[in-house]
């Protein structure tokens, strides 16, 4: 994989701390804007990027990039993939992968149409101790109760009460609670079981966004809680009950950091099978495989559950009366 990064946040500087250590993976490229040119060059010099640009066309044009990973706002995802794929590259881009489940849909055939692989990163699916609760979970017996909570209090909610609307609180950026937190216990919830029947979110809005918000999912036999807060805080946790005993997971879905089994017995058993202290390796070293494969299957398998999360976001949307992107401005309009 020859890899082409387009963005300079802190998801970035997290993939450099360690994607010199996943197997043929070569680092060709990094694009920002000109103002973040001064950290481009930085970055380059820390982790031997060949080449920097400035404008993302001259990126797309470069012959010996073969994949481009994006880690923009939300609100960016849909365009720049959508150029990508256009330009014969395959794409690899930060969850949320798009605002709404339509961009989704137009991005998932034009990547088939292309013979072109069309990726999420999303940690949660690929941790090794993630995989390893989903082959536990027939222990616990009939599921009864699922209940995952990422509250975790945002620096830039300061900012937001003082009237200043930055992305990760601008309903025109796709910001907000359920897609940049309660996305993960998301996709925790629906890898391990599916589309639920029934998706209500009622969410706590400030001026147009949601700083926080409780996600009901039913799934008939068992009922299931996503909890995701940017405007307060609690202990970051997931739990899985059953009628023989439940799973505790320590920490947020998109780290899985360790879990304990509880049996009704009164046992208790420790987890941590995890091979990397890094928790996006485990999905790029994942990608490079299906890109250099060209693993077909896996990647439309991937696809297929990022379609029901998105499938989920929208219906916790249009519960919450949510508008996201080009929805604001239409529905100003």
């Amino acid at each position: 994989m020859r890899l082409g990064i387009v963005g300079a946040g802190q998801i970035v500087q997290d993939l450099l701390n360690f994607i010199q250590e996943v197997p043929n993976i070569e680092l060709h490229a990094i694009c920002a804007t000109k103002q973040e040119e001064g950290k481009l060059l930085e970055l380059q010099t820390n982790h031997s990027i060949a080449k920097v640009y400035l404008d993302y066309q001259e990126l797309l044009r470069d012959e010996e990039v073969d994949t481009i990973y994006i880690a923009l706002p939300n609100h960016l995802h849909y365009t720049f993939s959508k150029e990508a794929l256009l330009k014969g590259k395959h794409v690899i881009c930060e969850k949320p992968f798009t605002s709404n489940l339509r961009d989704f849909e137009e991005l998932s055939v034009l990547a088939q149409e292309q013979g072109l692989i069309l990726l999420e990163a999303i940690t949660t699916q690929y941790l090794k101790n993630y995989l390893s609760i989903k082959e536990k979970i027939a222990g616990l017996g009939d599921i009864k109760i699922v209940e995952c909570n990422y509250s975790q209090y945002s620096s830039r909610y300061d900012a937001f009460k003082r009237g200043e609307v930055l992305p990760a609180f601008n309903p025109k950026m796709a910001g907000g609670a359920l897609m940049d937190l309660n996305i993960y216990n998301i996709h925790f919830v629906v890898g391990m079981f599916g589309q639920p029947k029934d998706v209500q979110y009622f969410a706590n809005m400030e001026r147009g966004v949601d700083t926080s918000g409780i996600l009901m999912l039913d799934y008939g036999t068992f009922k299931c809680v996503c909890i995701g807060s940017k405007d307060s805080k609690a202990p970051v946790s997931a739990n899985i009950q059953g009628d023989k005993g439940c799973i505790h997971l320590n920490g947020p879905a998109n780290v899985c950091d360790s879990f304990d089994l509880l049996l009704n017995d009164g046992s208790a058993t420790a987890f941590d099978e995890k091979d990397h202290p890094h928790r996006m390796y485990d999905e790029f070293v994942a990608f490079e495989r299906i890109i250099r494969q060209k693993d077909t299957v896996k990647a439309e398998a991937m696809l297929a559950n990022s379609r029901s999360v998105m499938q989920v976001i929208e219906k916790a949307k249009a519960s919450a009366g949510l508008l996201f992107g080009a929805e604001v401005q239409a529905e100003q309009n």
